[in-house]
Order: C-alpha cells, then sequence, then structure tokens
C-alpha cells in the first residue's frame, strides 16, 4: 500500500508494481542500457489504445513478444527486444500475490486476489464464501464485472481471470462471459 514504509506504488490508482517491474526488466534484460528499460517500463503502464480491450490485446502482445527498444550505443544505433518474462526460465520471474490489494478507481475496491508476475498483476481470483449457501461462482463472476466498471486499469495486464466458491472454480479471459469460463 502507498502509505506503508516500503510501498511499491505512490498511489492507490496505480496497479503495476513499478519497483518490482524495473528489477525484472533489468534481470531479463542485463544487455540493455537502463534508459531503455525506463522507455519499456514506461511503454507497458502507459497504453494509449482507447479500450480496456485494446490495451489488453496490445499488453499481450508485448507480454508474448516483448518490447521493440532502440537505443545508441556509440555512433551506433541498436535495436532489440526487451523481455517482460521470461517463459523459459521460469524462476528467473518475480511471483507476487496478494490478499486484498486496494485499488481506486471510481471508488476502492479491494480484489480477494491479485497475481503479480514481474510487477505485472496478470490475474485476478474472486472467491466466495463456499458456507455460504447463497454464494456461488457467478457471483464471484459478477464481482469481476463490477471490478472490470469501476478499477479497469487493473484489467490492462489480466491474463487470467479466475472464480471460486470453494468447491468450484473457473477460469477465463478478460473478453468472454459467463459460458465460456472453463472448469
Amino acid at each position: 500500500a502507498p502509505e506503508e514504509p516500503e510501498a511499491l506504488r505512490s498511489d492507490h490508482r496505480e496497479v503495476a508494481l513499478l519497483p518490482r517491474l524495473m528489477e525484472a526488466l533489468q534481470r531479463l534484460n542485463p544487455a540493455l542500457p537502463a534508459a531503455s528499460l525506463e522507455e519499456v517500463a514506461r511503454t507497458v503502464t502507459k497504453l494509449s489504445e482507447p479500450t480496456l480491450e485494446l490495451q489488453n490485446r496490445v499488453l499481450y502482445r508485448l507480454l508474448i513478444e516483448g518490447v521493440s527498444v532502440g537505443y545508441r550505443e556509440g555512433d551506433q544505433v541498436k535495436h532489440d527486444v526487451a523481455r517482460l518474462i521470461d517463459f523459459e526460465r521460469v524462476e528467473q520471474n518475480d511471483f507476487l500475490v496478494v490478499n486484498q490489494f486496494a485499488i481506486k478507481g471510481s471508488q476502492v475496491r479491494r480484489p480477494d486476489i491479485v497475481v503479480f508476475i514481474n510487477g505485472l498483476p496478470l490475474s485476478v481470483i474472486e472467491l466466495k464464501n463456499p458456507g455460504d449457501e447463497h454464494a456461488d461462482i457467478w457471483q464471484a463472476y459478477q464481482q469481476l464485472q463490477t471490478y472490470k466498471d469501476e478499477i479497469s486499469d487493473l484489467f490492462i495486464y489480466n491474463a487470467a481471470l479466475v472464480v471460486s466458491d470453494g468447491l468450484t472454480a473457473r477460469f477465463a479471459s478478460l473478453t468472454v462471459t459467463r459460458e465460456p469460463f472453463l472448469p
């Protein structure tokens, strides 16, 4: 949280954890200059597409393909691709799972669980109490829809939505409707 001594963000509106992202970029791309990695972080955290769905698609492509960078080395201009995730050596990535991650959008919301990889919130997990006979995964699904409306910046990075009532769990991508959520 921003008010904590070792805060990883300066404001509750921020959803990416920039210090962790920068550490990962440096670890995964040691040959790239610091200025290029800072530009990569800006590219990833300041997407300009007009809709959440388009931003999510662009970010997915950047996660899979990397971010193109150009930089000067002496008199030469070099081009490279900065990786956001190491898919081949998973242990090179930074994993963080946060319970009740507070985010300010149109109001403050706290998704049950947010999974970060290299500082990016790639999964949101919404849980319902299995002891509540009226709670089910579709209430969790509906809560995610509310979050998409009220804290949409969290979902720019989303690769997987998960809902569970403690007995049943389902997952899907950001743009699917209720029916395609898979067990």
